[in-house]
């Protein structure tokens, strides 16, 4: 028997996966008898926010993760085509017909039974006595009783119930010949930091656009209160012109290479992975919303072309320090037996969430087949994903979506960005292949 807790689209995706391998699942999903701050319905694999599965072009990250997911067996993503409405380039759905449709095929499957009732910690102590299988997929509103229990197993200091992601950007779109690399006073290694500049005139530019940027209003089950520990760098900026200056782009043990000067300001880029592909913007917490986001740090020298791959959010949420807290089969370190999926794990979209569910699915099945589970290779979608969970570089651990800075960078290193990010679909696909093969799946090759 497994026990799935949570029927959004990782439970859904993971209970598929199982069932379909011939185990008993129960998926245990407590609306509509509790509901949460953002739901509604009492269907599976609801959409709260966006009703697109972002892009469905083959050669984006989002499209090679969907065709990775697709063939491992996916519910989701078929569904998802099948009630597709018109959205561009992205996989739109209709939310409505979407839910029913997963709704549906859950509940007709014969090897899936659903328990609407709230999961609590003394049912899971029990399953987990029993040596059998958990799961948790309870997504970032997890009831707060649960949320309890999991910071206990995982230690309290590695759940986390609230976002304060700062932006990232992709390393080769930054200007190096306006940022350089220095820690500050020369202390650690030479390129530990990446320093952005600013004169006088940048700074009073950027501090203008940012104090009168348009913000994202908080949720009602969000408490503001929070912000005290974090605050968002433009109420920093609002308190004084200068705040931002003396605070969190302090210059202090900095010198500008092409001045030989200490900067009037600086806003600092620390790795947010062990290649350096991607740099995270440090102590950037922000609610702007995201357009008028991403023109304002592009105001910033050096970022002027900068790609983000991650905007900043301070948001209500739950969430593992996963590098910290799981294994390589996103099972506890602590509670063998306990597994999370989902935006639990630390990754961020609907697709990324669902295709962590896939993944724990598998895991599972081989372990219950007395085999171990072969695990992805880094160079597929797959592989980068776990690779973001799997990194212990020291940072803010922070939920992340696919992108091509998690990707490794290929072998050759052509200086067309086209070319390398072909060099790593090609690696992607390859690997992937391979790694089907080891889970003895026969789909389709992606």
């Amino acid at each position: 028997m497994v026990t799935i807790v949570g029927g959004g689209f990782a439970g859904v995706e993971c209970a598929w996966v199982c069932a379909n391998a011939g185990l008993p699942v129960t998926i245990y999903e407590m609306r509509p008898v509790k509901m949460t701050p953002a739901h509604t319905p009492d269907r599976l694999a609801e959409l709260v926010c966006s009703n697109s599965f972002k892009s469905q072009d083959p050669d984006t990250p989002a499209g090679q993760l969907k065709s990775e997911m697709v063939a491992l067996g996916s519910l989701v993503i078929p569904t998802g085509h099948k009630h597709s409405v018109p959205g561009g380039s992205a996989l739109a759905v209709d939310r409505n017909l979407f839910a029913h449709e997963i709704t549906h095929q859950i509940e007709s499957h014969p090897n899936i039974s659903i328990s609407r009732e709230e999961f609590t910690p003394d049912m899971a102590e029990e399953i987990l006595a029993q040596g059998k299988p958990l799961v948790l997929a309870t997504g970032p509103l997890t009831s707060q009783d649960l949320g309890n229990w999991l910071a206990d197993q995982t230690g309290q200091e590695y759940l986390y119930f609230y976002d304060t992601v700062a932006p990232t950007v992709e390393a080769d779109s930054l200007d190096r010949s306006i940022i350089f690399a220095q820690s500050r006073y020369d202390k650690g290694e030479g390129d530990d930091y990446l320093n952005c500049p600013f004169n006088k005139e940048e700074y009073d530019a950027f501090v203008t656009a940012l104090v009168a940027a348009e913000r994202v209003p908080l949720k009602d089950f969000e408490d503001p209160k929070y912000f005290e520990g974090c605050k968002p760098i433009e109420e920093i900026a609002q308190k004084g012109h200068d705040s931002l200056r003396f605070g969190n782009f302090k210059p202090v043990g900095l010198r500008d290479p092409r001045t030989g000067r200490r900067p009037w300001a600086a806003l600092q880029l620390r790795p947010e992975n062990r290649e350096k592909t991607l740099y995270s913007l440090v102590a950037c917490q922000t609610r702007m919303k995201w357009g008028v986001q991403t023109q304002v740090l592009k105001m910033v020298p050096g970022l002027a072309e900068a790609e983000f791959v991650r905007l900043g959010v301070i948001h209500r949420n739950t969430y593992i320090n996963s590098p910290r807290a799981l294994n390589e089969f996103l099972e506890s370190s602590a509670r063998p037996g306990l597994y999370v999926a989902g935006q639990l794990t630390g990754v961020e979209g609907y697709v990324e969430s669902a295709a962590m569910g896939i993944l724990v699915g598998h895991n599972i099945v081989h372990r219950l087949q007395g085999r171990v589970a072969p695990l992805p290779p880094r160079s597929c979608a797959y592989g980068s994903l776990l690779s973001h969970l799997r990194d212990e570089t020291e940072r803010e651990f922070a939920p992340m979506n696919i992108n091509w800075g998690l990707f490794p960078d290929p072998e050759e290193n052509p200086k067309s960005k086209a070319e390398r990010r072909a060099l790593k679909l090609l690696s992607a696909r390859a690997g992937f292949e391979d790694w089907r093969t080891k889970l003895q799946l026969t789909s389709t090759k992606v």
